[in-house]
């Protein structure tokens, strides 16, 4: 929904496949829990649009985080 293929963001992971501009994660143990939990992954991806993402990503994600928590 966001993601540009020639703008790919990554937590940098010595095991990781994806290559692209590597964005310091929340918490050093992020990488690893994102892979155990594909929702955390949406969540912490969405906050990474926030953090990293120009305005049309920006409201992209904070609409898509409003609607998310709207639902829990």
């Amino acid at each position: 929904m966001i993601a540009s293929p020639s703008e790919v963001y990554v937590w940098p992971d010595p095991q990781g496949v994806v290559r692209g501009q590597a964005i310091a994660p929340l918490y050093r143990s992020v990488p690893q829990a994102a892979k155990n939990d594909p929702e955390l992954y949406t969540l912490l991806s969405l906050i990474d649009a926030l953090r990293v993402g120009r305005v049309r990503e920006q409201r992209l994600a904070v609409s898509e985080l409003e609607n998310r928590l709207v639902t829990l």
